[in-house]
C-alpha cells in the first residue's frame, strides 16, 4: 500500500515541513537525533496532531486533505500506534488491556488472531496480572499486543525501547522482528539509535530539522556520501547474507551474501545453516590494499571497486566500495589515500577485520 503525507506544522520555535511518500511494506525506519521532529511526525500521521495544510493519503483512502475539509479522527485511521510510554490502563489485568485493543478493531473482520498475538509476545503467563507488577520489557509487549489486536493496517512504534536497558531492548526487537515476519505487518519505526534502526529496518527516511531529506532502502540511505549517515562515528553498511555452512574444527560459520567468492566468516555458535541473517560492517573496520595480501590474519578479503570518496576532515576520507552489487565504506586516513593512489573506479582488495551479526 501506498503512503503519502505531508505536514505544515509551527510549535513555538520549530517548525515541521515534512513530506512522506513511501510504499508501507516491512519495516521503514524513521531515524534522526532529538528534536529533529520524528514524534511530531508522526502523531499527525496518526492523527493526534492537526497540521495547517495536511494531507494523508493511504492507498485509495483520504485521511486528510485540508484543501476539502477532510479530518479523519485517531479511531477512525486502520493504524496502531506504540509509544515510548506504554500507557496500559493500570485498573485492567493484561487480558483486559488486550481486550480493549480487540473492541477497537478497525476491521469488520479480524484479520489478526488473538492466539497468534498472544504466543508471538509471549503473554499467555501474563493475562491475569496487572501492569504495575510488570517489568518494562513485558508492559511494552502488553502494549505492542493491544495496538495489533486493533487490526491495523500498519502499526506506528514510537521509540518503544528508549527507556530499556540493553537486555530489555534486544528482546523486544526480537519480539518485533517476529511479529513482522510471522503477520507480514507493515511497521514504522522511529528511533535516534542506528544500531537499533539497522536491526529492524528495510526501508529508511532520515529526518533533520523538521524536514524528510532523504527516503530508501537501508543499505543505500547508510552508505550515500552526500547524507551524514555515512560520516557518523559508527558509519557501516549492512549485508544480508545466507548461512551455507559450518566448520566445526575452527567454529566458524561462512555466509554468503552474494556469488559464491562473497563469503563471510563469521564465530557464532547459534547459526542454523539456510538461515538468512544481517550483518553489519564498520567503516572503521574495512582495511584497503591493491594486492591480495599472501599472508594475514584477516579471513573476510574482498575484490572490489572504489566508487566514491569523500574527505570528511583533513585527516580522513570516506571511500565508498562495490564487492559486487553491495555497497561497503571504508574510513582511511588521507596518507592511506595518497600513499595507494586511491581513485575512483580503482580495483582494490577491501579487508574486513570484524563482522557484526545484528539479526
Amino acid at each position: 500500500m501506498k503512503l503519502d503525507a505531508r505536514f505544515n506544522l509551527t510549535k513555538g520555535d520549530f517548525t515541521l515541513t515534512s513530506q512522506l511518500s513511501t510504499a508501507i511494506s516491512g519495516v521503514t525506519g524513521l531515524f534522526g537525533p532529538s528534536g529533529s521532529g520524528k514524534t511530531t511526525f508522526l502523531r499527525c500521521l496518526a492523527g493526534l496532531e492537526r497540521a495547517s495544510k495536511g494531507y494523508v493519503r493511504f492507498g485509495d483512502d483520504i485521511w486528510q486533505d485540508d484543501s476539502k475539509g477532510i479530518f479523519l479522527a485517531t479511531h477512525q485511521r486502520p493504524v496502531g500506534v506504540v509509544f515510548q510510554e506504554n500507557r496500559l490502563f493500570k485498573h485492567l489485568n493484561v487480558e483486559e488491556n488486550l481486550l480493549f485493543g480487540r473492541k477497537r478493531s478497525k476491521q469488520k473482520k479480524d484479520s489478526i488472531s488473538w492466539d497468534g498475538v498472544v504466543q508471538i509476545l509471549e503473554l499467555s503467563p501474563l493475562l491475569n496480572r496487572y501492569p504495575q507488577g510488570l517489568s518494562g520489557g513485558e508492559q511494552q509487549r502488553v502494549a505492542i499486543g493491544r495496538a495489533i489486536l486493533t487490526n491495523p493496517e500498519f502499526l506506528i512504534m514510537d521509540e518503544p525501547l528508549a527507556s530499556m536497558d540493553q537486555t530489555g531492548s534486544k528482546r523486544i526487537l526480537g519480539f518485533i522482528s517476529s511479529l513482522q515476519n510471522q503477520l507480514q505487518l507493515p511497521i514504522i519505526h522511529v528511533s535516534h539509535d542506528m544500531g537499533e534502526i539497522l536491526q529492524l529496518a528495510d526501508y529508511l527516511a532520515v529526518m533533520e530539522k523538521g524536514e524528510i531529506i532523504a527516503t530508501g532502502p537501508i543499505r543505500d540511505m547508510i552508505t550515500r556520501l552526500d547524507l551524514p549517515l555515512a560520516h557518523r562515528g559508527d558509519a557501516s553498511t549492512v549485508l544480508t547474507a545466507k548461512v551455507v555452512s559450518h566448520d566445526p574444527t575452527y567454529h566458524l560459520n561462512s555466509l554468503q551474501f552474494g556469488d559464491p567468492s562473497q563469503t563471510l566468516f563469521i564465530a557464532n555458535n547459534n547459526l542454523i545453516i539456510g538461515d538468512k541473517v544481517r550483518v553489519r560492517i564498520f567503516a572503521r573496520d574495512v582495511s584497503l590494499a591493491l594486492d591480495h595480501p599472501s599472508n594475514t590474519s584477516i579471513l573476510n578479503l574482498f575484490p572490489a571497486e572504489v566508487t566514491e570518496i569523500s574527505q570528511e576532515n583533513p585527516a580522513q576520507y570516506m571511500v565508498k566500495l562495490m564487492v559486487g552489487n553491495n555497497p561497503i565504506l571504508a574510513r582511511i586516513t588521507k596518507k592511506s589515500l595518497e600513499t595507494l593512489s586511491i581513485k575512483k573506479g580503482l580495483s582494490l582488495i577491501a579487508q574486513v577485520k570484524s563482522i557484526a551479526l545484528e539479526r
